[in-house]
């Protein structure tokens, strides 16, 4: 009997302890902590591969190749088209991120740094 009392306080405590944690986490979503993605259409985004779980390839970017965005709707999903195969896809938008080109070497300053040590014997 003891032992069924014992088990009763400690889902009484597990009660508690989920119902304190909803509160937290309904408090900081109402904070407006969150950001919104927002995508412009034409914008060039990447898309997360979540189906790379294997552990060969733990350090294979999760990230698919640049992908153009062709419409943003207001309740998160977004339709994303690939260039080189024309297919369109809907996703949710927290898969997506903006994809920035890289650098241009024309755009690069070359910066040269010296040797303190002979700065100063000078």
């Amino acid at each position: 009997m003891l032992q069924l009392q014992e088990l009763e306080e400690i889902r009484n405590v597990a009660y508690e302890n989920s119902k304190i944690y909803k509160e937290k986490t309904k408090t900081f979503h109402d904070q407006n902590r969150i950001i919104q993605k927002t995508f412009d259409a034409g914008q060039r985004v990447l898309l997360y591969h979540s189906l790379l779980k294997l552990f060969r390839d733990k350090l294979k970017s999760r990230w698919v190749r640049p992908f153009i965005v062709v419409h943003h709707y207001p309740h998160g999903a977004v339709e994303i088209t690939s260039p080189s195969t024309g297919k369109l896809l809907k996703v949710n938008g927290q898969r997506l991120k903006p994809y920035y080109e890289s650098f241009e070497e024309e755009q690069a300053t070359m910066i040269h740094l010296f040797n303190l040590k002979y700065i100063d014997e000078v």
